[in-house]
């Protein structure tokens, strides 16, 4: 059995955060909306409660039965977590009369406590509520303070039970890692297992006894996700994988042959379909970004579909669906669940009538990174930057054309090549052009020019939830901008796009 630590999500945007912390101490760990518990069943050793913009003293506050687990398992109530402890035992939840967020200091720390042994006087933790504890049961017993909170930090006296009013899983609570280890491996007992190799090899027997005999398809897109999952089935059914991956004709300059060539090593059984020209012929005149995209879906299930019927028998699809698009899935405030359909293949039609399997739809991105690193992948495709299903189609910020496309992808080589020359393409966690429908004028010699802008865009992220956009060096993006300038016929203006994320996204469309 695993050892799992749950998570219920109030709704916090902090949940996925503390997951990610958990997992980093190599236990595993799985977030659930507060009113879609699962069963406590013998593996599971603590219980963690989210934040939430809520507040308790809301008619629509989340209010959850806790009696299935307080006393039984050891919780961990976190913000929000920790005041609904506190008002569901009597005590006294009220706004607070200064502002409590931001940056911190804990000014009493009772070392006695399994929680905070360790953490030094004086560590910076982040709050962010707008209501305080002002008073508890007398079983609650404090364990932290700052100058300004009193209940920092508690724990009921007889139980296993204990709260914090900050958050130790973002990176400005400086001493967070000592309070969660403490908690998931001193008070939890957690062994600490999870790791990429048992994830292989747990994974691996699993898709062996789900998949049996069967044949299974994947639509491969050259990315980490996909590349992923394909070497976890490919060690799970051998030759009975068959991979397609299609060129829509909106890959990046070379993408098609470069990713079949790095294929090649791998062992798997890939056909590359070029179908570049039945997209451009289905989008043109095209403008509004979420046709562009549907058109692209679209054209991608039908060409899936018909290389698809050239294999006989097959009953599985494969997708390369990771954790975030699971918990994305699923409202925290409601019970329907609306399933994303941006994967790999845009979406299972009903008429291809095949059983789904998902093998990474337990991993968050730099899980997924560190499974492939134990599976040997080269770290050319491990490292390569996330890149949007849809391509370049939605980087050109207009109508497409052929024309525009070639435009685009010698922008997008010679920025995409600077950065690996210059030692900065691992230090981004995404880049890319966009084609802007913006002519400017210019200068070239003699002549004025009046021709296409091209936006540069860099970001750094862990996950693609938040970003923020990538210093870097002004002399680098001096010279990639006059190398695109005079090298790729039809532009004449680059400009540096400095949004982070939010309010901006990262990508345009």
């Amino acid at each position: 059995m695993q050892e799992t630590i749950l998570i219920f999500d109030f709704g916090s945007q902090y949940t996925q955060l503390i997951a990610r912390r958990v997992r980093e101490l190599n236990v595993y760990c799985e977030i659930h909306p507060y009113n879609k518990k699962p069963a406590i069943t013998s593996d599971i050793k603590g219980v963690i409660l989210s934040g939430s913009p809520f507040s308790v003293r809301q008619a629509n506050a989340p209010m959850p039965d806790l009696s299935e687990i307080r006393g039984k398992i050891p919780v961990l109530a976190v913000c929000y977590g920790a005041q609904y402890l506190a008002h569901s035992s009597g005590g006294e939840v009220l706004p607070s009369e200064i502002r409590e967020y931001g940056r911190a200091n804990l000014s009493f720390i009772d070392q006695s406590s399994e929680l905070v042994t360790g953490m030094p006087e004086g560590s910076q933790v982040w709050m962010s509520h707008g209501d305080t504890i002002l008073s508890a049961p007398a079983d609650f017993r404090i364990v932290a303070s700052t100058p300004e909170v009193n209940y920092a930090g508690f724990c009921i006296n007889g139980e296993p039970t204990y709260g914090i009013q900050f958050h130790p899983e973002v990176y400005h609570s400086t001493d967070g890692m000592i309070l969660l280890k403490n908690f998931i491996i001193g008070i939890c007992k957690c062994s600490r297992t999870w790791t990429p190799d048992s994830y292989i090899e747990t994974t691996v027997g699993e898709l062996k006894q789900k998949l049996g005999n069967d044949k299974v398809l994947l639509g491969l897109s050259g990315g980490v996700d996909s590349s992923v999952a394909a070497m976890l089935l490919h060690k799970a059914v051998g030759d009975r994988l068959f991979c397609i991956f299609v060129d829509n004709g909106l890959l990046r300059k070379n993408e098609f042959e470069t990713v079949l060539e790095n294929y090649k090593s791998m062992g798997l059984n890939v056909t590359g379909v070029r179908a570049g020209e039945q997209f451009l012929r289905e989008l043109s005149g095209v403008s509004e970004p979420e046709k562009k995209r549907k058109i692209i879906g679209r054209v991608f299930i039908e060409v899936f579909d018909q290389e698809a019927h050239k294999i006989k028998d097959v009953q599985w699809l494969a997708q390369g669906t990771i954790y975030p698009d699971v918990i994305e899935s699923v409202s925290v405030k409601g019970p329907s669940a609306t399933i994303k359909s941006h994967h790999n293949v845009g979406g299972l039609p009903d008429f291809m009538k095949l059983r789904i399997v998902e093998p990474l739809k337990s991993l968050f991105k730099d899980e997924v990174r560190r499974v492939g690193l134990s599976l040997g992948i080269k770290p050319e495709i491990l490292n390569r930057h996330p890149f949007p299903g849809p391509g370049l189609g939605i980087r050109i910020i207009s109508d497409i054309t052929p024309e525009k496309v070639r435009i685009l992808q010698e922008v997008d080589h010679i920025f995409i090549e600077g950065l690996k020359s210059n030692d900065l393409y691992d230090k981004v966690w995404q880049a890319g052009a966009m084609l802007l429908p913006i002519q400017s004028v210019g200068v070239m010699g003699d002549e004025r020019t009046y021709e296409n802008v091209v936006a540069l865009r860099a970001v750094n992220s862990t996950d693609g939830m938040t970003a923020d956009w990538s210093h870097l060096p002004y002399e680098f993006l001096a010279k990639v901008s006059n190398e695109i300038i005079n090298k790729v016929k039809g532009v004449n203006r680059v400009v540096y796009d400095i949004s982070s994320k939010p309010p901006a996204t990262i990508e345009w469309e």
